[in-house]
């Protein structure tokens, strides 16, 4: 059986879905995207209003496989694409109201009001610290009070869990979430160590470790990055198509689909679920209920980005960084801020600046049931406070995701596992999205990329 005669249906035209059919179709498989909305991107969301671009997802990505720029010199983005100001390296935590620059050097962490002496003290045991027992059923949170400290986790570690997963240190795996980090550990025995000796490995690889990725996006906003993918694709991406249940079909697969003019079925070869866990659950619960109670089990908070507008002389604090991440213990109503005019051009009309808030997360589990109005006020006026901002803003847009990002909890391990025994059980199923390798663009291109692969070999 030739490429041409391998029919492949995706579900799903995120990210991840639509990096999966341009490796396919490029190498000259029959392939088909089903998209429920009316336009591909998934959490990719570009809107531009009054002069101001918003990114309502995923603000920007890092650069840490060449696979990032393969695909978009291979879709003709390569002139769209911007890597963030430099100024984008230095990035704050909030303390007592006061932003400190997280320290990037030894020098700057000896000097940093951050932590205090003992905190900077206990650094040095860390290289002397063995192995925890726990292996794989030990949370970021546990982890890091024993090998860096309590300040470290609360003033590190618990504000970029947050900024990254909106999640809760206490209840993410170390190893599922952050599973580079753990294998630091468990390769070399500690992280300083680490990091020294895993450099070497990343270059050979030719990957660059997020801590020093370049953070890129495009000039019309990341959802052009999916949507430069799919108009390669053309009318291979089919829209408002919901798909109802995958059912076996012989020795193919049958996806059934609902769009405005009824119901519709495809029969394939391979079907690639590229769909957040809870749809895929119930898309597959015909074929595997055990494969549905993994799937639900998958925790996803809500978060409200909410993006703001002022004028340039309002804002009373220099905008030299990324922006700024509030950790739990400082009992705020967000999570972070990123200063989104001062990363890439573009963001705000001349004289006026752009900045984007995080809300909710697994912090503010009750998000969606709460008075918006009452709670972007409060949010606004913190914000102002922190940022020495007297005025009102000239333009706002908030943007709610009831489920937002995919929590790698203890035990995610069980998942994991379990997605890959429903693989190999199933031949002809993939699992791909964010929920498996990792919740950054450039995981979901780099599972995008080994499931490719996968189908690949078996043409073979």
């Amino acid at each position: 059986m030739g490429k041409r005669d391998i029919r492949i249906t995706i579900l799903g035209a995120g990210i991840s879905g639509l990096a999966t059919a341009h490796w396919l179709h490029r190498d000259g498989f029959d392939v088909t995207v089903l998209e429920a909305e009316d336009r591909p991107g998934g959490s990719m969301v570009s809107r531009k209003d009054e002069g101001f671009l918003v990114d309502c997802g995923p603000n920007s990505g890092l650069d840490t496989t060449p696979l990032i720029r393969r695909l978009v010199e291979e879709v003709g983005l390569e002139n769209d694409l911007i890597y963030a100001n430099d100024v984008g390296g230095r990035r704050y935590i909030l303390k007592r109201d006061r932003l400190h620059p997280l320290p990037t050097g030894p020098g700057a962490f000896l000097k940093t009001g951050l932590f205090s002496p003992w905190a900077k003290c206990r650094l040095l045991a860390e290289p002397f610290i063995g192995k925890s027992d726990d292996g794989y059923y030990q949370s970021i949170a546990d982890f890091v009070r024993r090998r860096l400290g309590r300040e470290f986790l609360d003033y590190a570690i618990n504000p970029f869990v947050s900024g990254v997963f909106a999640g809760d240190p206490e209840k993410l795996s170390v190893k599922s979430a952050f599973p580079k980090l753990y294998r630091l550990e468990e390769v070399y025995g500690g992280l300083i160590k680490g990091m020294i000796k895993g450099a070497r490995e990343r270059k050979a690889r030719r990957e660059t470790s997020k801590q020093h990725a370049k953070m890129f996006s495009f000039s019309g906003g990341m959802q052009s990055f999916p949507r430069a993918i799919a108009d390669t694709l053309g009318d291979r991406v089919r829209y408002g198509c919901e798909v109802q249940a995958v059912t076996r079909s012989g020795n193919r697969w049958r996806t059934i689909s609902r769009n405005g003019d009824g119901l519709h079925e495809i029969e394939s070869d391979i079907v690639v679920s590229a769909m957040p866990a809870h749809p895929t659950a119930s898309v597959f619960k015909g074929v595997d209920p055990q494969l549905e109670q993994h799937l639900g089990a998958i925790y996803y908070p809500p978060v409200k980005l909410l993006f703001l507008g002022y004028r340039r002389s309002d804002v009373g604090r220099p905008l030299d960084g990324f922006g700024y991440l509030i950790p739990a213990r400082e009992e705020k109503s967000f999570l972070g801020a990123i200063w989104s005019s001062t990363l890439f051009p573009g963001r705000a009309p001349k004289d006026a600046v752009a900045f984007t808030l995080f809300v909710g997360g697994a912090r503010s589990p009750g998000l969606p049931d709460a008075d918006a109005d009452a709670l972007n006020r409060t949010v606004i006026s913190e914000f102002s406070h922190i940022m020495s901002i007297q005025a009102a803003p000239i333009f706002s847009m908030e943007y709610l995701w009831p489920r937002a990002i995919p929590q790698y909890t203890l035990g995610y391990i069980e998942h994991e596992r379990y997605f890959q025994q429903f693989e190999n059980d199933y031949p002809g199923l993939f699992l791909g999205g964010n929920y498996r390798g990792g919740i950054a663009v450039g995981d979901c291109i780099m599972q995008s990329d080994l499931i490719y692969r996968k189908i690949s070999e078996i043409d073979a």
